[in-house]
């Protein structure tokens, strides 16, 4: 069992974050809700815990809390932000409404020698957002580092392994934050960092094997990265047991399918028994004039499990359903912690209440991103296949604003191909994480060949990322924009408007809705 930091969550927005950057010195990380915080600890036993931002005051009644005994068991604790507050708090020292609220990159002065600013410079930068401060620490509390306006920016208690920071690790613009984040869970903690993709995957391989038994197995593959990755490691465990089942809903990019059916059907590399069902116009009649994103993506979740169930009645008794869920998906559809639900995955929240199989298998659940691809490697899949970008599984129905119909499909299709052509034929692809075209419900005047039009606009949307946690708007060089934004309304029917989304996340998600 490889150890294990246990992140209490608070509903904070970075929160996420904290475990994909403990993570990344090879510990395994889980996030639990500050409710379910003390039964956590007794069943998985962690070697440290993180208390996480949110968005409340502790000196309010009904503010987010936690049992003070948590800070006598032994265990080494960091307070990030509100969990630093609360840990203040509840140990006895002082939190007030700040006289002046810090947000933004602010410059923080060490002022004593520290396990957690081992090698981080006396004068770093570090991210704020806060409204309420620690004014007063809590007794056995030394100050370790303060800004010009927050006279505790960081303290601890070193002999009971208990520390603070009013600003957030966890983030890019914290320049040394990894840093801090590393001297906890190695320097405090004592990990041994035994995190390891290779290891992840031999034992994974191993407990689906035993899991499965003799049963039989129905994988959802989409030909994403998520669900190929989960369909070679359970094709990897089971073997001939395996169905794949690929479900053409629609909503596909332009020519997916048939490119999906190339990679993994009969004639390609994987001997998987891929099964493809085309079911477009029983999608698109589900969605008829649905608007409401939540919903859409719910009807499209329950009709794919539809779809599965009676896929597996064809087969005949299949026991497990498996889905290339990954932790993002788990962490928005608000499940695994605190935090609100961003938008239901149509794997994860969108999943019917009654679904007929024995069991869901979710091999890759824990994963972020680029853990994912990791396993790929380590799976022996090829790097074009591990390194696509994502795509959502409800498809273009979340790239189209407001209802779903045929036409709209076949807009954004073509001009989703037009700008990933002109982006790829231009060199301008590397480093994306993500970048794609959507259909925006907003209609306005134009005029093309001398005639007024009425018609959409388009959205072209690209972004840095490495964990889709978090990411920045991309900055696609004009020239590239110009050819595209001239070739979609040219090529496009009903476009006369193409936009460029210039928005990070948060405060927008990677996908519209």
């Amino acid at each position: 069992m490889s150890e294990l930091v246990l992140v209490i969550d608070f509903g904070g927005q970075y929160n996420q974050l904290i475990a994909r950057r403990v993570r990344e010195n090879h510990v395994y990380t889980e996030i639990v809700s500050y409710t379910k915080a003390m039964d956590a600890i007794r069943e998985k036993k962690p070697v440290g815990l993180i208390l996480t931002g949110g968005p409340n005051s502790v000196y309010l009644p009904d503010s987010a809390t936690i049992d003070p005994a948590i800070f006598s068991l032994g265990i080494p604790v960091l307070g990030i932000c509100y969990g630093a507050q609360l840990m203040s708090h509840l140990l006895g020292g002082h939190v007030s409404h700040a006289p002046e609220r810090e947000y933004g990159k602010t410059e923080v002065l060490v002022d004593k020698d520290s396990e957690l600013f081992h090698d981080v410079s006396r004068n770093t930068i570090c991210w704020m957002s806060h409204n309420d401060f620690i004014d007063t620490p809590a007794p056995g509390f030394t100050i370790t580092a303060h800004t010009e306006n927050c006279p505790v920016a960081a303290a601890e208690d070193a002999s009971r392994g208990l520390y603070l920071v009013q600003f957030h690790p966890e983030v890019l613009h914290t320049q040394e934050g990894s840093k801090m984040l590393s001297n906890f869970v190695y320097r405090v903690c004592g990990c041994k960092g035994d995190w390891k993709m290779d290891s992840f995957v031999e034992t994974s391989v191993r407990s689906l094997r035993e899991k499965i038994g003799a049963g039989r197995v129905l994988c959802a593959l989409s030909g994403g990265v998520d669900s190929s990755v989960a369909a070679v490691m359970l094709a990897k465990a089971v073997g001939k047991q395996l169905t794949c089942v690929f479900v053409d809903h629609g909503l596909l990019r332009k020519d997916e399918g048939d490119e999906v059916e190339a990679v993994f059907g009969p004639n390609g590399a994987y001997d998987l028994n891929f099964v493809r069902v085309n079911a477009q116009q029983r999608f698109y009649d589900k969605l008829a004039g649905v608007e409401e994103p939540e919903k859409k993506r719910k009807i499209i979740g329950e009709e794919f499990i539809r779809v599965f169930e009676e896929e597996a009645k064809k087969i005949g008794a299949v026991d497990f359903l498996v889905q290339g869920t990954i932790y993002p998906d788990v962490v928005e559809s608000g499940l695994g912690g605190e935090s609100a639900v961003i938008k239901s995955h149509h794997n994860v929240g969108g999943l019917p209440d009654c679904v007929d199989f024995k069991e869901i298998v979710e091999p890759l659940r824990d994963l972020f991103k680029d853990e994912v691809r990791a396993a790929g490697r380590e799976l022996g899949l090829p790097e074009t296949l591990v390194s696509r970008q994502p795509f959502p599984g409800p498809g273009l129905a979340v790239r189209i604003i407001g209802e779903v119909t045929p036409e709209k499909v076949k807009m954004v299709q073509e001009a989703d191909a037009i700008f990933r052509e002109e982006v790829a034929k231009a060199g301008a692809e590397k480093g994306l994480g993500q970048y794609f075209a959507a259909l925006t419900n907003m209609r306005s005047v134009g005029v093309m060949g001398d005639e007024r039009t009425y018609d959409y606009a388009v959205a072209l949307r690209a972004v840095l990322t490495t964990d889709f946690m978090t990411a920045e708007s991309a900055q696609i060089p004009w020239e590239v924009l110009s050819v595209v934004t001239s070739r979609i309304v040219n090529e496009v029917p009903h476009v006369n408007r193409v936009l460029y989304d210039c928005t990070g996340k948060p405060p927008a998600t990677i996908e519209f809705e």
